[in-house]
């Protein structure tokens, strides 16, 4: 027919990918009966055409628009309203190439595919609209939702809910009080289940014509119970360096002098006995590694990578409280939370996998494992970086820490008069000058150690300063009270999405940094409060990125190189922070990108950023901030996306800033930035070298010695063209 020639269909495709209705999965869109009327006028019409074809579907409950092939099906869910997480009892699929319908009856399949997420299908006036929502809200809370392939069907989302110890009653997620100890009798039961799930795996394959299955299972995942003795000490990995836990705690400058360490589950020890050879008291607990060390309590108390390999939820979180009850200080908490694509020969257990060498992961998205921390402990874990929570002990010191997270760096006024009497008194002003720098106010009394000293001279530190300023310029002083001025509200603006600490909880330091700074503590959070709520105009956001100074401003997003991100305005530092204080950020942090069409940001990462003229892309995390979902992505390492342009990312006394720039303008005078979209992967940036004769090393460009003499002749001369144009701007 010649509605669906290739053209048409793509169309139909598009117009799927771009409805504002609906749950969208890769191959189809999904839309409640109800909200038929409400889409896309080309879908009505699609939509009508392949009801002509067929009889029975007003009883129908959605409408799956088929991404693939010119299919439309009707599904049919009779308990949508009232069973939180419906079964599918029937299909009509119509084929609109010959306008013929096919009937599938799946209401005696006894292990049928179940819908999540309802408030997806309809419209926000649906009359169960809310309850849909809020039921997904909690279940997304208690990461009921997470690897959502291992939840498709009834028998798997009864599974995931008894290890969680969950009921799910009239639309609300229930605790179970029942004992979660695992005896024979359960792995018995759970046994008969699996068989009875392997005999099903014909029926789902095919029931996934249809069903709302959200991840294909593979043939190569197998959903049986593994042998009853996991081996957890096979997940132990032999370093050569600190974990990335360890080093994010000695980089946060938490390991004072006297400071001691326990490692809880430390596998080979690897970590503890590197901090002892530091001179710290380290010790370190393994139950197969280093069973007879005893459990003592420590100041920092490490629990990396430990709550998921162990596949008994009840063990997982004794695991977790223990180590709690032996912290004094702060506890390490660190998780895997980013699960790969393939999940070739691995075993689906519980709310995990097994791997391929008998070990259990669970895996946790990044929210789920700040959730389950923070419910477990009952506590307000601090994301540090992806998969990476700091808890403390005391109120006061995790406020204190959350605080220093936001306060940007200053450089101490250079001295730009001679003034005899300061340059007699100049190194004992230092120290005030350092203090003043850090916090943007003069110390009160007992907070600087040379007290005694700078008062028996000057009788007090206003005085001394006075001398100071003598010899500096004052504006660089208040632009420094300024820029911690705005630190503060920064910090005091994102705690409003959690707990909002009492003034009580604030250390002494930072009660005094408020009274300074903003008169008070009660102003300081009108202002942050004002400040966060300007936040949804995303125009104004998009208008104070095009004027930064610093970055790379393209139509649909800003970027800037992480050591700069400081240095922006406060209220694109907030907007970044509402991603990094929920979810951390990458490891490795190259670049931070501000999307302007949409409220997302993204961390990628280039390892090469410093050394190669043109680094490529490996990782990116991009979180988006209207629903808090993170997606993170891994790239080709054949033909990655590459960087251009990197004097644009930094700041101007960046490292090499300069010779980053001389190359820019030396490739464009060789026209080799003409085309942006031609060069943004590997191969094309390779072939535009090849087409322009060019040759690419230590951040300097020469021509290729074979290069065709006429060929030079040209591109030597469109060099000289771009070069006098340039002079002529």
């Amino acid at each position: 027919m010649e509605f669906f020639e290739s053209e048409r269909f793509s169309e139909i495709v598009s117009r799927c990918k771009h409805s504002a209705i609906g749950k969208h999965l890769a191959s189809a869109l999904y839309v409640h009966v109800s909200a038929l009327p409400a889409i896309d006028l080309c879908l009505q019409d699609y939509e009508k055409l392949a009801r002509s074809a067929t009889e029975g579907v007003p009883s129908a409950t959605l409408v799956k628009f088929n991404l693939e092939k010119p299919t439309l099906s009707y599904l049919f869910y009779p308990d949508f309203d009232r069973d939180p997480h419906p079964a599918l009892h029937a299909s009509i699929q119509v084929n609109l190439l010959t306008l013929t319908a096919t009937r599938r009856d799946y209401s005696t399949v006894s292990n049928s595919p179940i819908l999540h997420r309802k408030e997806t299908f309809v419209l926000p006036d649906y009359p169960h609209y809310a309850q849909f929502a809020e039921l997904t809200r909690q279940e997304e809370a208690l990461g009921l939702l997470a690897n959502a392939r291992f939840i498709g069907t009834r028998r798997q989302w009864l599974q995931r809910l008894a290890f969680h110890e969950v009921e799910i009653i009239d639309h609300q997620v229930i605790q179970n009080s029942k004992s979660t100890d695992r005896n024979e009798q359960d792995i018995e039961v759970i046994q008969n289940l699996i068989v009875e799930i392997q005999s099903d795996l014909e029926d789902r394959r095919e029931i996934q014509n249809e069903g709302i299955i959200e991840e294909k299972v593979e043939p190569s995942v197998t959903l049986i119970v593994p042998p009853v003795e996991i081996a957890r000490h096979r997940a132990a990995i032999a370093r050569k360096q600190l974990s990335r836990p360890t080093r994010v705690v000695l980089e946060a400058g938490l390991f004072e002098e006297g400071t001691t360490f326990f490692d809880y589950g430390c596998g080979y020890g690897w970590d503890c006995d590197r901090i002892a050879e530091q001179g710290y008291t380290s010790s370190g607990w393994d139950p197969y590694y280093r069973p007879n060390v005893p459990k003592v309590a420590a100041d920092i108390v490490n629990l990396s990578y430990i709550i998921n390999v162990i596949e008994d939820p009840s063990e997982r979180r004794e695991a977790l409280i223990n180590a709690w009850e032996l912290t004094q200080k702060v506890l390490v908490v660190a998780a895997q939370v980013l699960i790969q694509d393939s999940f070739s020969g691995q075993i689906a257990y519980g709310d995990g996998i097994i791997t391929r060498r008998n070990t259990f992961q669970k895996y946790y998205e990044q929210e789920e494992l700040k959730f389950y921390i923070d419910r477990v402990l009952e506590v307000d874990a601090i994301p540090v970086e992806l998969g990476i929570y700091f808890v403390f002990r005391d109120a006061t010191q995790a406020e204190a820490f959350r605080a220093s997270r936001f306060r940007s760096r200053a450089t101490t006024p250079r001295i730009r008069k001679q003034v005899r009497r300061f340059e007699d008194y100049e190194v004992m002003l230092a120290p005030l000058m350092a203090f003043v720098t850090e916090r943007g106010r003069l110390p009160v009394k007992g907070e600087l150690i040379q007290e005694a000293e700078i008062w028996r001279e000057f009788g007090s530190h206003r005085r001394a300063f006075d001398l100071v300023l003598q010899a500096t310029e004052e504006s660089e002083w208040s632009a420094i009270a300024e820029k911690r001025r705005q630190d503060l509200k920064v910090y005091l603006a994102l705690s409003h999405f959690g707990k909002r600490p009492k003034a009580s909880e604030l250390s002494p330091p930072v009660k005094e940094d408020f009274k300074a700074l903003f008169g008070s503590y009660k102003q300081a959070c009108l202002l942050a409060d004002l400040m966060l709520f300007s936040l949804g105009d995303l125009q104004n956001i998009t208008d104070i990125c095009r004027t930064s100074p610093v970055g790379k401003k393209l139509t649909k997003s800003f970027t800037v190189h992480f050591s700069a991100l400081e240095t922006l305005d406060p209220l694109l530092r907030l907007y970044e922070g509402c991603a990094s204080r929920t979810f951390g950020r990458l490891e490795s942090v190259t670049l931070v990108r501000f999307h302007l069409d949409r409220p997302q940001i993204s961390y990628l990462f280039y390892p090469d950023f410093d050394r190669d003229p043109h680094p490529a892309l490996t990782t990116s995390m991009h979180v988006a901030l209207q629903d808090l979902q993170v997606f993170y992505q891994e790239y080709d390492e054949d033909n990655p996306p590459l960087l251009h342009e990197k004097d644009l990312f930094v700041l101007p006394d960046y490292p090499n800033a300069e010779k980053f720039a001389k190359l820019t303008q030396q490739e464009k005078d060789w026209g080799l930035l003409d085309d942006y979209r031609a060069i943004r992967s590997r191969r094309g940036w390779l072939k535009c070298l090849e087409d322009h004769s060019a040759i690419l090393k230590n951040h300097q460009l020469t021509r290729c010695k074979d290069a065709d003499p006429y060929k030079l002749k040209l591109l030597r001369a469109a060099v000289r063209t771009r070069q006098k144009k340039r002079s002529q701007t």
